[in-house]
């Protein structure tokens, strides 16, 4: 009896011994030199406390402030690999609309390049942070900071249950018209929120102004074009049978939070939408 215990201490030690080097090994073989080409990749990158990891980005790439300090590489869709290739990255995180042609010459030189798709809502979200959090080896970070971003989006869900739901608009272009449809995520901001998204079903959000009175919104949210987005407000409050001109409830807010969340800004975007969208008429 006590030789089959000695062998089972034995074998434990050793299990353990190569569990934990198993996992310093992966720790210390995780990417150490990664180009971002996605603002929300770079972001999350920072969420997951693995910004010295980064060595360079885009242009686009302004949040938090510290990312506009890394190296740029181009915008995303236009890429300088010269540069890339000096830089000798050993990771680079990109999304399916990045320019594909350059991620394939990447990949021919040797570079490895994950290429995320587009998220359609929260889950979706989450579920891309874990992966990143995986890949860089932080993924115990991903998952508390998705855990209380979950958290937090039940609590909302639970304040608002009840309320009345308003009829929601959301622009993101001014010429032309383009609306956030039912298949785009910004679907999912408004449905959480305690909304109706009366954009159309499918891709295409091209939209006239003829038919934003048919379906006489109680809420619209522009989505920050700059200068742009002052004057679509103007331009909606002349039209004064519009609900939400009657009752002053057409609103301005900013692109980068719901149009590149991380789990933690898509929280942000919805608390903010969930107080306009719930705000008394004036």
């Amino acid at each position: 009896m006590k030789n089959s215990k000695l062998v089972l201490i034995r074998f434990l030690a050793i299990f353990a011994f190569l569990y934990i080097g198993s996992a310093i090994h992966a720790e210390d073989n995780s990417y150490q030199r990664i180009i971002s080409l996605v603002p929300a990749l770079t972001e999350e990158l920072y969420l997951l406390g693995v910004e010295d990891k980064l060595i360079a980005n885009t242009s686009y790439c302004k949040r938090p402030p510290a990312a506009k300090k890394k190296e740029k590489i181009g915008n995303g869709m236009e890429i300088n690999l010269e540069k890339i290739v000096y830089l000798e990255p050993d990771l680079i995180l990109a999304k399916s609309y990045n320019a594909q042609k350059q991620i394939k010459k990447l990949r021919k030189l040797g570079i490895e390049v994950r290429v995320f798709t587009e998220v359609k809502n929260f889950q979706e979200i989450c579920e891309e942070f874990i992966e990143l959090g995986k890949i860089v080896g932080a993924e115990n970070k991903a998952k508390q900071v998705v855990l209380r971003a979950r958290r937090r989006v039940f609590s909302i869900q639970k304040r608002i249950k009840g309320l009345q739901k308003p009829r929601v608009l959301v622009q993101i272009g001014a010429k032309p018209l383009w609306v956030a449809t039912k298949d785009f995520f910004i679907n999912n901001f408004i449905e959480l929120a305690g909304g109706i998204n009366i954009g159309p079903s499918g891709k295409s959000g091209l939209y006239s102004r003829e038919k934003v009175l048919e379906q006489n919104p109680d809420v619209i949210i522009i989505v920050t074009m700059g200068i742009i987005g002052e004057q679509e407000k103007k331009t909606w409050q002349k039209y004064k049978t519009l609900n939400a001109a009657k009752n002053n409830r057409i609103y301005v807010v900013d692109s980068y939070k719901f149009c590149s969340p991380t789990p933690v800004s898509f929280v942000a975007g919805l608390e903010e939408i969930v107080e306009l969208m719930h705000a008394k008429a004036e």
